[in-house]
């Protein structure tokens, strides 16, 4: 157990003790009496659901068998959720301190309420779809996906968005509401890890598909051990009057971002010296 954690069970049962024997030492407050109960109150929340989220944390990781911090989808949520409780326990004291009453608070602002939600929609749609994000088996951490035209790894789901590390080393940050508006594709959970690389070129510039198919499977022989035997396919996506729209296919045994990186790169640069092999012929 690290020490911030047994900081956190000491304080937790500091404040129970506190809370348990208010009544005798709170006199001695006496002019402030009314604030030291909501404070000990709200902090008493707060570390009480920090622990218990800790410990459920660490009985899940426990039963995954899920190293140190290491932490998924069900491990996010929890914390999500920590923080959504914390939120609201947070106003409700704030408005407790003012003698605001919570059963008044809600009557008196429920058309203020109703605004509010109107106004920050997108937000609260946001929190709920991260929430349940967090606990479906859709996406998860360290996912190589695709959401709407964006493509990379998820390093992280928040709250409210979704953390994507493209092959640019650019993290992108997607809400959580356009994970649902857009078609989501998981490159990781499907049985089949096909890569695909698009490209166009002149068709004055090559001289047939098999050529050139032939020469890009020449050029990846030396990531042989990363790709599934004969997966290589070169196909035409879109025929126009001077170009080809064509797609480089094949299947990697698992996904490596560095390796896939490698490869396109490969790929694409063999395709720009072939043409310009054949341009010079031709010319």
């Amino acid at each position: 157990m690290t020490l911030q954690r047994i900081l956190k069970i000491t304080a937790l049962i500091v404040l129970i003790v506190l809370r348990w024997s208010q009544h005798e030492w709170i006199d001695s407050w006496a002019p402030n009496q009314h604030f030291v109960a909501i404070a000990i109150q709200f902090l008493l929340f707060a570390f009480a659901a920090n622990v218990a989220v800790m410990v459920l944390s660490w009985l899940y990781r426990r039963r995954k068998g899920l190293k140190g911090r290491q932490a998924d989808n069900v491990v996010i949520g929890l914390e999500n959720i920590y923080y959504i409780l914390l939120t609201i326990a947070a106003i409700l004291t704030l408005f407790s301190l003012m003698g605001i009453a919570p059963q008044e608070l809600l009557t008196s602002l429920s058309i203020a309420a109703a605004a509010i939600a109107i106004i920050s929609k997108d937000f609260i749609t946001d929190v709920i779809s991260g929430i349940i994000i967090s606990f479906s088996r859709e996406i998860s951490i360290d996912d190589y996906v695709k959401i709407g035209e964006h493509k990379g790894k998820v390093i992280d789901l928040t709250i409210n968005k979704v953390a994507l590390l493209n092959e640019d080393d650019d993290v992108i940050y997607i809400p959580n509401n356009k994970f649902y508006a857009n078609e989501v594709v998981n490159y990781t959970k499907r049985e089949i890890r096909k890569v695909n690389i698009e490209f166009e070129v002149n068709i004055n510039s090559f001289t047939t598909i098999e050529e050139l198919e032939n020469d890009l499977i020449h050029t990846l022989a030396d990531f042989k051990e990363h790709i599934a035997p004969n997966t290589f396919h070169l196909k035409i996506v879109d025929l126009r009057k001077d170009s080809l729209d064509l797609k480089f296919q094949y299947v990697v045994d698992r996904r490596d971002r560095e390796i896939e990186r490698e490869i396109r790169k490969k790929t694409v640069r063999q395709v720009l010296n072939y043409v310009k092999n054949n341009l010079a012929k031709t010319g």
